[in-house]
């Protein structure tokens, strides 16, 4: 191609500083080095981590930079020692690498590659600690390494999977974070088993997969709970059996949830990103053999305070990054069951709209009207 070795030129939409709206800027974005790729993003979601980055929600972030990470693309040219994707694949970038080298790689029982930024320094800059991106003679910074919010992307090569040509890009793009993240959660962290009663608390894109993958695993009881009732419809839609709003109620949700399932339902996920909903979650789940996962993620320096004897008579409170898959192995095979029609992907894709309209994407996700806004180039 014409464009391989050479700077490109090309739209992103750049956070100059925590709190301001992205705005579109012409970008300049180097070739790709050693074991890294360049992308051509076709299509992107807005994901509420993505509105984190905008308020400042992660300290250890670098600002300006360019967010996204939930994106697909083709891939435009690679560097020396990439043999995972050639130039023309469609690819997704994947927010959670998989280097196949750190012990947690080589582990079966772990997903969350030691170079994710949850472990090692932030993912603002590549491993060279340089940035691809600059913007107006300043440095600009990466998201996760995957910086979608840009027309053109580069990644290292443990950041991106070859998918299917077949693929709709504007459709699987949302498997680049919030199928994955919820569906995941239900099946492979929770292991949600024939029969069971499940509460998720949270009903925007990740919280509606965890309901997929609660019906997917053959729940009998599936409770969405959320103060907006404008999502119950779509919850119910995709496999809850009944929705629920803490204003309707005088006490405490967790007391509702107990009284009408008895003793605690059997597994509760927490998908807003709060401490309050993770205590509630965890207080409504089964005394005995209740799950409570956490799905959402809370502002950097939140402290959960838990009373122990809610995990004293057995109940369990566990963790969930990208739904437990492996990013690299999974994504694939999700894209191909999408393709089967295993599951209902469309349902989460609420608005599409041209890429410069990216600050109506995010009012949209602000006000609770959107599911998600799927961005095009």
């Amino acid at each position: 191609m014409a464009t391989v070795g050479k700077v490109i030129k090309c739209k992103a939409a750049i956070i100059w500083e925590v709190g301001k709206t992205p705005s579109i800027e012409e970008v300049e974005v180097a070739p790709p080095k050693s074991h890294e790729v360049r992308v051509k993003i076709v299509a992107t979601g807005i994901c509420r981590t993505d509105y984190h980055v905008l308020k400042g929600f992660f300290p250890k972030l670098d600002y300006p930079v360019i967010a996204g990470h939930e994106g697909a693309g083709i891939v435009e040219s690679i560097g020396p020692g990439v043999t995972c994707v050639k130039p023309g694949d469609k690819v997704i970038p994947l927010c959670l690498p998989q280097c196949g080298e750190c012990s947690c790689c080589r582990s079966p029982k772990d997903n969350c590659c030691l170079k994710t930024h949850f472990c090692e320094r932030p993912q603002n800059l590549m491993p060279d600690q340089t940035s691809r991106f600059t913007c107006k003679g300043k440095r600009i910074h990466h998201l996760m390494w995957v910086s979608t919010f840009s027309e053109y992307t580069v990644m290292p090569d443990a950041s991106i999977v070859k998918i299917d040509n077949n693929a709709p890009l504007d459709r699987v793009c949302l498997l680049g974070c919030g199928f994955p993240t919820g569906y995941g959660a239900a099946i492979n962290t929770a292991e949600v088993a024939p029969g069971s009663s499940c509460a998720i608390f949270g009903l925007g894109g990740v919280g509606l997969s965890i309901i997929m993958g609660c019906k997917a695993a053959g729940a009998s009881r599936i409770i969405g709970i959320d103060i907006n009732k404008n999502k119950f419809a779509k919850a119910k839609e995709l496999g809850a059996t009944e929705c629920l709003s803490p204003d309707d109620f005088k006490k405490p949700i967790n007391e509702v949830l107990v009284e009408i399932t008895g003793l605690g339902v059997d597994y509760t996920f927490e998908a807003i990103g709060l401490v309050e909903t993770v205590t509630a979650a965890l207080a409504s789940s089964h005394m005995a053999h209740g799950v409570c996962v956490v799905v959402g993620e809370p502002p950097a320096g939140s402290h959960l305070s838990v009373d122990p004897v809610l995990l004293i008579t057995g109940r369990k409170l566990l963790g969930c990054c990208m739904g437990g898959f492996r990013l690299k192995d999974a994504i694939p095979k999700l894209v191909s069951e999408y393709m089967e029609k295993k599951f209902n992907l469309d349902a989460l894709r609420s608005h599409v709209l041209p890429f410069e309209k990216i600050g109506e994407g995010f009012e949209l996700l602000c006000s609770g009207k959107s599911i998600r806004s799927v961005l095009l180039y």
